[in-house]
């Protein structure tokens, strides 16, 4: 194989074909992969559960090599953090997506959910829009107890963040993340210090009032965990929905059998999340000389451990391009693995569930239209998707 085929990683601008055949190959010749940043990447299954599994060698605090960051934030920063800072904060925030709270939450998104599809026509819209962005964002804005009147600016920061519209060049989407990012944490700081000592029952009065090794946090830490919490439970659904709707498209027999048996809606959504993981990679720090993937990773590199062909390994699942409701047992990693595991995943999953029980309740017929605009890197799943709907 020549060198030039390992050169650089293709985007996922169309839709991951490209990235998974590279990936396949990386797999099976060069599964411990140096790129041109000197980052070092791990594709087998087992090399990327090892290095998700293990933060004393892998550690989470990528700030400790990438300076400029301020160390405020990086104390609330949940996915930044190392045992025992992490598990201590995560027991925290926790309580905001633990499964009884969900339970408690289905519904008020129900409602959400039915609200959203009856204001969309018959015939085309797009779904991201309409739909796959809306549920999220209004459920965790309630979830935080944000104003209201807030809600349209803070949907405006999620519609930039995920690259919702034209930016223009990359450069301007960069650009246009950058800033949104930064009027958000703004935003959310002064919104811990107007709920500093109120009674509003959302999340960020709780965490206003709550301590940490004997300290209340700072507004700082407080907007920083709440900035979490729209990656967790806004943008991981967003793009499970608009995944959904493509495996389905792909796969008209396995769409069919769902619709007829929705008992079968909860392992559909899984096989999407296998096959099409919101996430693609997650990103560690090496702690010290590591011997993985027949090759050796020395200290302080960044560690690149895709997700996205963690779950197409061949190793570990049979005939992985394969779409497959059936597929039993079906230990994929698409939310994560070991003390980082997506926290947001049981809010994504009762979201995910009840809006595609709910569409094909309300449509009976919905189809892409076309090829959906995809984000290229960062998240796995589209930015536009134009579909059809008929209700009769």
């Amino acid at each position: 194989m020549a060198a030039e085929t390992f050169a650089q990683m293709p985007s996922l601008a169309d839709g991951g074909a490209e990235t998974l055949a590279w990936m396949r190959r990386m797999r099976d010749e060069q599964p411990l992969w140096v790129d041109a940043a000197n980052m070092h990447h791990v594709f087998r299954y087992a090399d990327v559960q090892a290095v998700m599994s293990d933060p004393a060698r892998f550690s989470s605090n990528i700030g400790r090599i990438l300076p400029g960051h301020d160390p405020e934030q990086i104390s609330a920063n949940l996915p930044w953090l190392d045992p025992p800072d992490h598990r201590r904060l995560r027991q925290l925030v926790s309580q905001a997506f633990a499964p009884k709270t969900v339970v408690g939450l289905r519904p008020r998104i129900t409602e959400i959910a039915a609200g959203l599809l009856a204001a969309v026509p018959d015939g085309e819209f797009d779904f991201v829009e309409r739909v796959a962005y809306p549920l999220p964002v209004i459920v965790v804005a309630e979830l935080l107890g944000l104003p209201p009147a807030d809600r349209a600016f803070f949907r405006d920061c999620a519609d930039r963040l995920l690259g919702v519209g034209d930016a223009g060049s990359a450069e301007a989407g960069s650009a246009a993340i950058a800033e949104a990012n930064r009027e958000l944490r703004e935003y959310l700081t002064a919104e811990a210090g107007r709920q500093r000592g109120s009674r509003s029952d959302g999340l960020i009065a709780a965490l206003t009032a709550a301590e940490l090794d004997g300290q209340r946090l700072s507004d700082v830490q407080v907007a920083t965990i709440a900035g979490l919490l729209l990656t967790a439970g806004h943008i991981t659904t967003t793009m499970v929905l608009g995944n959904a709707l493509l495996c389905l498209r792909d796969n008209p027999e396995a769409e069919a059998r769902t619709r007829a048996d929705r008992s079968l809606v909860p392992a559909a959504l899984e096989e999407v999340v296998r096959q099409r993981p919101p996430f693609p990679r997650v990103v560690r720090v090496s702690t010290q000389d590591v011997a993985i993937a027949g090759g050796v990773i020395p200290a302080q590199r960044l560690v690149v451990a895709s997700t996205l062909s963690a779950n197409h390994d061949e190793r570990q699942f049979p005939d992985p391009e394969r779409f497959d409701i059936d597929r039993h047992p079906n230990r994929h990693i698409g939310f994560g693995h070991g003390i980082h595991f997506c926290l947001g995943a049981p809010l994504a999953r009762a979201e995910t569930q009840i809006m595609l029980d709910l569409l094909f309740d309300e449509f009976a017929e919905l189809r892409v239209v076309g090829e959906p605009v995809h984000n290229e890197s960062e998240y796995f799943g589209t930015r536009k998707m134009t579909v059809f709907a008929r209700r009769s």
